[in-house]
């Protein structure tokens, strides 16, 4: 089993969700980074998604984006994302990356996988890339042993769920809404839905994101998936702080308070 497995089924056996945080590396810098890392981690998140900052980010909204502006300013680069894997890690929540396909192609395939199984990372969430297209990754990653994540949508049919979970291993992440990450007022109800359908054709843990921001959001979700993931709100605080001291906090408060309503009544 897997240490993502692992963290769903710990979850599960808690009676809540698991919470899944995302932030990208090298945002505001590199060294800041990995403080909120922590502070994340040490507010309750169970798995963190780092991103690997790109300038043409398709599915990311403005809040995020800005985030990946600053870091890329800054001179984020695959080793800091890798530095910054090897952080969660040590912090003591599982480990992802998050990235788009031509940034880990350009690193190379192999290398990418290897690589990233060498500074304690687990999986990948690759947004831009079908199963169809992911070959050469899929034997990159049985190779080391890195989990896949694939994307399911509300406008998945039921034959393309299939072929999305057969080529998952980690878990599937299903976008609540189809668009762009960012903070709402609510999550889409179409949601509960997709998690149901999904769960027709696969045993796999799913986790839905997209406009998840608060814990009254995350407490709904929770209540059908496995896992809650939240990117988004943690970037806001961030850039909302007058200080990095302020951001540590804000962005450890957030994930105490997400923590508490990832669990079931």
């Amino acid at each position: 089993m897997s240490l993502l497995h692992a963290a769903f089924e710990r979850a599960a056996a808690e009676n809540r969700a698991a919470l899944i945080a995302y932030i990208p590396a090298g945002f505001p810098t590199v060294e800041k980074c990995y403080d909120l890392v922590r502070a994340i981690v040490d507010g309750g998140a169970d798995i963190v998604e780092i991103g690997w900052p790109y300038s043409d980010p398709l599915m990311d909204g403005p809040i995020i984006q800005q985030a990946a502006e600053m870091a890329l300013h800054n001179g984020a680069h695959a080793t800091d994302v890798l530095n910054t894997v090897s952080v969660v890690g040590d912090a003591g929540a599982v480990p992802l990356v998050m990235s788009y396909w031509n940034l880990i192609e350009r690193y190379g395939v192999e290398a990418f996988a290897h690589d990233l199984k060498a500074a304690g990372g687990v999986g990948v969430i690759t947004p831009d890339l079908t199963p169809e297209e992911a070959g050469p990754w899929m034997a990159a990653t049985d190779s080391d042993e890195i989990d896949r994540i694939f994307l399911v949508a509300p406008s998945s049919t039921d034959q393309r769920l299939n072929i999305v979970t057969d080529a998952t291993t980690g878990f599937v992440y299903a976008a609540s809404l189809m668009g762009v990450t960012g903070t709402r007022a609510s999550v889409s109800s179409h949601a509960a839905e997709l998690v149901a359908r999904t769960r027709e054709v696969t045993s796999l843990p799913i986790a839905v994101g997209l406009g998840v921001s608060t814990p009254a959001q995350a407490a709904e979700v929770a209540q059908y998936a496995d896992g809650v993931i939240v990117g988004s709100a943690y970037v806001k605080a961030v850039l909302d702080a007058d200080s990095h001291e302020e951001a540590v906090i804000a962005v450890r408060s957030l994930s105490a308070a997400l923590a508490q309503g990832v669990r079931r009544s």
